[in-house]
């Protein structure tokens, strides 16, 4: 039934294919240096989205100070996604949004982006309220996630048209 020789054979040759070049040591990590890092950092944990165009610039004077290459427009879109933005202690949020976080306890804390998640996904509409009103980051962040209902992330992405974050 079945040819074990003919099919070691068929994954030897299906290996041998692949590229040998060897994975970065560092994959994975932002390669962009501390400086733009903390300078990116604390534009995105404002209130509202900073302009790109003026975070390019500052992040081009930094570096230039610095005698660096700056970042490329793309590298700072793609650090957004990855940026540890805020957190949230449990306790300290209302009842209604504590309500959305059925399935963790009340003593932690929840990141900003998850929080947003479970509130359009599974809040009242006043935890949708209080999830609309999150800093931006944390809906940057949470749009990307996956498991959204379809409703919900409509939802998302109508408060963040209005907000000017998309």
């Amino acid at each position: 039934m079945f040819e074990i020789d003919k099919s070691q054979h068929s994954a030897r040759a299906r290996l041998k294919r692949t590229s040998r070049r060897r994975r970065r040591s560092d994959a994975g990590r932002s390669r962009l240096p501390s400086i733009v890092l903390t300078e990116l950092r604390t534009a995105a944990l404002a209130m509202h989205r900073p302009s790109m165009a003026a975070l390019q610039r500052r992040i081009g004077e930094v570096c230039a100070a610095q005698a660096r290459r700056p970042p490329s427009r793309a590298s700072l879109y793609n650090a957004f996604s990855r940026i540890e933005g805020h957190s949230y202690a449990i306790s300290a949020l209302p009842p209604h949004v504590v309500s959305a976080l059925y399935n963790l306890s009340p003593s932690g804390s929840v990141p900003g982006h998850q929080l947003a998640f479970y509130c359009f996904n599974y809040g009242s509409m006043a935890a949708v309220s209080f999830a609309a009103g999150q800093p931006w980051l944390d809906l940057y962040q949470a749009s990307r996630l996956r498991g959204w209902r379809p409703r919900s992330r409509g939802l998302l992405l109508a408060v963040m048209r209005v907000r000017g974050i998309r």
